[in-house]
């Protein structure tokens, strides 16, 4: 099974790998959704959707179903508390 932004927990962060479908939203890429990017989520609303990642320093909203269309490498916290 492939991690996507949708298998995310709140605070979890990855690096962008590949889109499943080239047809995620042109306002998500000039946004910075791009592969090689880094991707945290935030928050999770009521009901699963929308989620709100953080991108490049901007907070965005995206459908669950887009998410689901993102692939990501998990970024392990190496830092020791």
């Amino acid at each position: 099974m492939n991690t996507t932004v949708a298998h995310l927990k709140q605070g979890q962060k990855g690096i962008i790998k590949e889109f499943k479908e080239d047809l995620l939203p042109i306002k998500l890429l000039e946004l910075g959704c791009l592969p090689g990017n880094q991707v945290e989520l935030v928050q999770i609303a009521p009901f699963n959707d929308p989620i709100y990642i953080n991108v490049n320093g901007s907070h965005i909203a995206i459908r669950r179903s887009i998410a689901l269309q993102i692939e990501l490498e998990i970024i392990e916290d190496t830092q020791l508390s």
